[in-house]
């Protein structure tokens, strides 16, 4: 006799339906795991038999033979212990058989039987919920899981005798409760803290209001690190649907503390030695990258020429799509990643070129080939480009009072995105939210810039020779100068401002 139990598979953060089926037959004792299993799924045959053992329930000596169906995809991740002990427990008779038939199952065993929190529950959770169906997963995990909805049945035990107790009816387990860590902005870093740097300050807010990239460029101690640590701070907060999709993703790559789900927009800043399956995801398990982790957030790259070329390049796909898409030779997977890309550099190696007083013995030479370690296709993906001069001493001794706060810029921020909503809603396009990520015929037909703004674009273009690209991501960010200024229609001066966030000399 065969007893199944329903389980998934990821890919990406798709949960594909797989079936545990557990025989136990006479023969030569064995336990024999098939299904295209990884490592950490064939070592759950002695997680699985030392868990059983020490909760009273032992292996009989027969063969034993357990099938993950369908047997062509594989199988990767320790979360199929659980399923593969209570298939067993089942074709033992320790828990009624049709007990399991109403749920889907994933969770870690320890060797004393208790259950261990596993990547994944969320969208394993959502999957079994469009299944009709209830979930079992470990204590760890069920905030994670009750975030599917209130009519997902969820038994969320500490152990297996626990869930033999719930399934037998001795002893039910209550059903856990979402929970959500609440992050106050006061608690973010404020604008506040910023002294003098208006140009900067000003492309910040412009950046924030258009879901922009933003590139800096200045010497060491400019505050280029402090002005993007504080661009959280001025950013609207998540919709339910922005809060879902980046929860998932962080529940595939295990970084859901306690099932805790977060409102704030992550702020990703990996270290420039990050390979390119940490930036854009990869490795093995093909489990999401920098970048994924960074969506409907920010991605921060800090010393931005010091990353390697072919690990930036990498970026360009996700910067203009919105997604990343990994390829192997037996897989596809893909993974959401529109995320706002915020970086700093020095304009040269030495860090100081064209600060007053300052010469440097390699001349031009020393900020042209620093500079040349980034791609142009992939500055032609970045809509603002700023240089953020050193700090005066009296910026520094200015009172810290003259400085607006972030609550004040984050209002004005939300008024703009407010606007930038409604109008893609009014055209068609609800799932734009922003102009950075309108495509380019849609953003033509919006923007309609007059007989005065095109003449401007068009000695733009031909004196510092805009790609397309380029041209439409001039006009994105005047459309969002004019929202910021409650304009209906792009004018002359909105043109102007997003050229000189285009052209300037450190970014070139």
């Amino acid at each position: 006799m065969v007893t199944r139990v329903a389980t998934v598979a990821f890919q990406g953060i798709d949960a594909v339906p797989v079936d545990v089926q557990a025989q136990i037959a006479p023969g030569m004792p064995g336990f024999v795991l098939v299904g295209l299993p990884d490592k950490a799924v064939r070592e759950s045959g002695e997680r699985v038999r030392a868990a059983l053992t020490a909760s009273g329930l032992g292996l009989p000596p027969k063969r034993i033979t357990i099938n993950l169906a369908p047997a062509d995809l594989p199988k990767e991740g320790s979360h199929y212990d659980l399923p593969i002990a209570l298939a067993l427990m089942g074709a033992l008779g320790a828990i009624p058989q049709d007990a399991l038939h109403g749920f889907m199952a994933l969770g870690e065993l320890g060797l004393d039987g208790r259950l261990a929190h596993v990547g994944g529950v969320l969208p394993a959770a959502i999957a079994a919920h469009a299944r009709g169906l209830g979930i079992i997963c470990p204590a760890a995990s069920g905030s994670e899981a009750a975030w599917a909805g209130e009519d997902v049945d969820i038994v969320a035990a500490d152990g297996l005798l626990a869930l033999v107790n719930h399934l037998t009816g001795r002893q039910l387990q209550a059903r856990p409760l979402p929970v959500r860590r609440s992050a106050a902005a006061e608690d973010l870093p404020d604008l506040a803290d910023i002294r003098g740097q208006a140009v900067a300050r000003r492309a910040l807010e412009v950046a924030a209001a258009g879901g922009h990239n933003m590139l800096m460029v200045g010497p060491p101690g400019a505050g280029k690190t402090m002005l993007a640590s504080r661009l959280p701070s001025i950013l609207p907060p998540l919709s339910p649907r922005e809060l879902l999709d980046i929860s998932m993703i962080q529940s595939i790559a295990g970084e859901l503390a306690g099932g805790a789900l977060s409102d704030r927009r992550p702020f990703r800043a990996p270290h420039h030695s990050a390979s390119m399956a940490a930036l854009v995801g990869g490795g093995i398990k093909v489990r999401p990258g920098e970048a994924s982790l960074a969506h409907n957030g920010v991605l921060f790259l800090d010393e931005l020429p010091e990353f390697s070329p072919a690990v930036l390049d990498s970026l360009r796909q996700p910067l203009e799509s919105g997604e990343t898409v990994i390829a192997r030779a037996n897989a596809r997977v893909s993974y959401p990643s529109r995320f706002q890309l915020v970086a700093a550099m020095n304009p040269c190696k030495c860090g100081l070129a064209g600060t007053p007083g300052h010469s440097c013995k390699r001349g031009a030479a020393c900020a042209a080939d620093y500079q040349a370690r980034i791609s142009g296709p992939f500055l032609d993906r970045i809509d603002i480009r700023i240089e953020v001069p050193a700090v005066s001493a009296a910026d520094m001794i200015a009172p810290a009072a003259d400085a607006e706060p972030s609550a004040s810029v984050a209002r004005r921020v939300e008024a703009a995105r407010a606007r930038q909503r409604a109008r893609y809603e009014g055209a068609g396009h609800p799932g734009i939210l922003t102009n950075a990520a309108a495509p380019a015929a849609l953003i033509e037909r919006l923007v309609e810039p007059d007989d005065d703004s095109r003449s401007l674009l068009l000695q733009a273009a031909e004196r510092f020779s805009l790609s397309a690209r380029a041209y439409h991501r001039v006009l994105k960010v005047a459309r969002t100068l004019a929202d910021l200024a409650g304009a209906d229609k792009v004018a002359r001066p909105h043109i102007a401002e997003a050229l000189s966030y285009r052209v300037t000399s450190g970014a070139a």
